[in-house]
């Protein structure tokens, strides 16, 4: 056994209340509505509408993309600076480009067409004002509308075409309230649901995306909110949503936000930011501050769901850069570097320092890497034979740069403190 790994099954908590108190019939509706949203997103998409993209997994349906850079990187197409301060990523849909940043003590959400020209910029709340100031939220496309959560907990549903808001919500008037760094995650769009995290007594409350009225929420288990976002899947016909709390890891039912299981895994700890990730049956979650990942095996035979602890890991000291899972193996930040993990037994395959600690995506088997410290940007091979990089470069900015790369439409997005970037990365 790896010293670094532990595979040890542990059972992971079941409560006993299934049921809240939602309609039956508003039940089926939202129902249908997540299995054909969630069936339909495994297709090929052209857009990335959100934070993780359009299966909120980090990957990319992009192919014909280069497998090695030039010397000082891919053709830069085009840089868009006066966005604000902040560390979201982007969202790109029809070929406009949405992010968000802090300008002069209020958030803005910007839109930005495929040529690098502004198209709007509009407030969506005050700036985060606590520590680490600057925009967290990446914005979230669907249908039109763009939605967008500010670091203060105010929830906002705008016009995607001129940045006018319709309406909005706010976490603290649905019981919740920021931990130390202020809100952070980006809204989930399912069916006809906007799922936030308020934290407090109804941890997860899901809003109907039309109003931002709430239609359920989460009851009998509390926690404080932290960095992640909720993360959908479907197990066994159950529909899914797991997130990262103060407590550990919690999973509810989409219909209606019932509790289906929790575990304590990097409860209390300084922060978790990573969002938790499903694949082949399996949600793996890792956090830094030496905490690691854990690993549980999923089962909903007979709609009765258990979650069974199967193996954590030292080796995927995961801060806030995130991991993506690929033909069974998981790859991501790893302290100072970049780690990859069998899915299923937790065996670490490699271990590697790449660019340094930051964030990654996924395209067409390769790795793309931004570095926490000085801009620096790599393509990295994606195998769990090893690691190569397969060229380098840096943008400019200051600070951290915290924000998630985005390939799509064969394009290279990387957000780095007041600026956007956006270049080509697509073979001749």
């Amino acid at each position: 056994m790896d010293a670094q790994t532990d595979h040890r099954a542990r059972p992971a908590y079941v409560p006993t209340r299934r049921r809240g108190s939602v309609d039956r019939v508003v039940l089926c509706g939202i129902a249908a509505a997540l299995m054909i949203g969630l069936a339909g997103s495994a297709g090929a998409q052209a857009d990335w509408p959100g934070f993780g993209g359009p299966n909120h997994d980090g990957k990319s349906s992009d192919t014909g993309l280069l497998k090695q850079w030039p010397e000082g990187g891919p053709k830069l197409l085009w840089k868009a600076p006066g966005i604000g301060k902040g560390y979201s990523s982007v969202a790109v849909v029809d070929g406009i480009a949405y992010t968000t940043g802090d300008i002069a003590g209020r958030l803005f959400v910007s839109a930005i067409d495929s040529t690098g020209k502004g198209l709007w910029q509009a407030v969506a709340d005050s700036a985060w004002e606590g520590d680490h100031p600057g925009a967290r939220s990446t914005p979230t496309l669907d249908g039109g509308n763009l939605y967008i959560e500010s670091g203060n907990g105010v929830v906002g549903c705008h016009d995607a075409k001129t940045g006018k808001r319709k309406w909005v919500q706010n976490l603290r008037d649905l019981g919740g309230s920021p931990h130390g760094w202020g809100y952070a995650e980006s809204v989930l769009i399912l069916g006809k649901l906007a799922i936030v995290t308020p934290g407090g007594e109804h941890c997860i409350v899901a809003l109907d995306k039309a109003t931002g009225k709430p239609v359920w929420s989460t009851s009998g288990w509390q926690a404080v909110p932290q960095y992640g976002g909720n993360y959908p899947f479907v197990r066994d016909g159950v529909p899914m949503i797991a997130n990262g709390t103060s407590e550990g890891l919690a999973c509810v039912n989409a219909r209606d936000g019932s509790l289906l299981w929790y575990n304590t895994f990097s409860a209390h700890n300084t922060a978790n930011c990573p969002t938790p990730i499903y694949s082949e049956g399996y949600v793996f979650w890792a956090n830094g501050y030496g905490k690691g990942g854990l690993c549980l095996k999923l089962s909903a035979a007979g709609g009765k769901v258990s979650a069974q602890e199967a193996w954590r890991t030292r080796d995927m000291d995961c801060h806030h850069g995130g991991y993506v899972v690929h033909e069974g193996y998981v790859y991501g930040n790893n302290g100072g570097g970049w780690a990859c993990l069998d899915l299923k037994t937790g065996r670490t395959m490699w271990k590697n320092g790449g660019v340094g600690k930051g964030s990654l995506c996924y395209a067409d088997g390769m790795l793309y890497l931004f570095g926490e410290d000085g801009g620096r940007v790599g393509l990295a091979t994606c195998s769990p034979q090893g690691m190569e990089l397969r060229g380098t470069f840096s943008v400019q900015g200051n600070g951290p740069s915290w924000a998630h790369p985005v390939v799509i439409g064969g394009r290279l997005y990387l957000r780095y403190d007041d600026n956007l970037y956006c270049y080509d990365v697509k073979t001749d």
